[in-house]
Order: structure tokens, then sequence, then C-alpha cells
């Protein structure tokens, strides 16, 4: 396998944590709706919760994607 390939590959690997941050972003939101749903009065001690998983999950993406460029260009 050539060297342009194998930095293909494995750009293309590191980028497949990028479905599970996708479906964590939604389990969070949507759990998050759900419980405001439920009980309105609750919002305003969740929200700030639930924008904090939201915050340490798609740093989980960037760190994915920093590692994917890293691998491509570097």
């Amino acid at each position: 396998m050539e060297a342009e390939a194998a930095k293909f590959v494995g750009a293309g690997l590191a980028v497949i944590a990028l479905a599970g941050v996708g479906m964590g972003i939604g389990n969070i939101f949507s759990t998050l709706i759900g419980s405001i749903a439920r009980n309105p009065a609750v919002q305003p001690k969740v929200f700030p919760i639930g924008i904090l998983g939201f915050a340490l999950t798609e740093a989980v993406a960037l760190f994915a994607l920093l590692i994917a460029f890293l691998i491509l260009f570097a």
C-alpha cells in the first residue's frame, strides 16, 4: 500500500468516531427535550447540564477531526 493511500485510510478511520458523536448528541438532546416535556419546572436545572454534555461530546468530535487533519496534512 502506498503512503498516500494509507493516509486516506487512517484519516477515514479517525473520522468513524464522528458517528458515535452524532448519536451521543442526539441522545443528549432527545433526553433533554423529553425531561422538559414531562416536567417544565425542571428546565432551569436541566438545561445547563444538557449544554455541558453537548459541549463535552462535541469536544470529542473536534479531537477526532483534528487527528484526521493531522494524518492527512502533517
